[in-house]
């Protein structure tokens, strides 16, 4: 669970845009979004506790707020007619919608289900961030 917290606290201080930051010029660890994201998309997985639900959920939050600016940074590099810069473009339109999903006072299987959602969009960017730096 510390180590958990941790990780969140770490997505949240890497949230802002690398243009705005300009100190860490390393990418994202797309490995390590994913290990995190995988086992909440699999809907025969367990649920977690509520306590590290809530975690999760803002650490699937930090990932997207962190991908979101570098993806759509790539994609709008590409020329408009390009269809790979359209589906990227599209998957951070859907991310940010699902940014804005959830509250605290949701029920317990609506907060499994916004975790769920918000982990297919990380993963989905995960997958965008590779294919636009291949």
């Amino acid at each position: 669970m510390v180590n958990l917290r941790k990780q969140v606290d770490m997505a949240k201080a890497t949230a802002t845009p690398r243009r705005a930051q300009q100190a860490d010029p390393r990418p994202p660890d797309v490995a390590e979004m994913r290990r995190r994201a995988v086992p909440l998309m699999d809907p025969e997985s367990p649920a977690p506790a509520p306590e590290e639900l809530q975690t999760l959920n803002a650490l699937m939050r930090g990932h997207i707020q962190l991908l979101i600016p570098e993806v759509e940074s790539m994609a709008t590099a590409l020329p408009m007619e390009d269809i790979p810069r359209a589906c990227a473009l599209a998957c951070v339109g859907e991310a940010r919608m699902r940014l804005r999903i959830g509250w605290p006072e949701d029920s317990e299987a609506v907060r499994l289900s916004v975790a769920r959602k918000l982990a297919r969009s990380v993963n989905a960017l995960c997958d965008h961030w590779e294919n636009l730096t291949e």
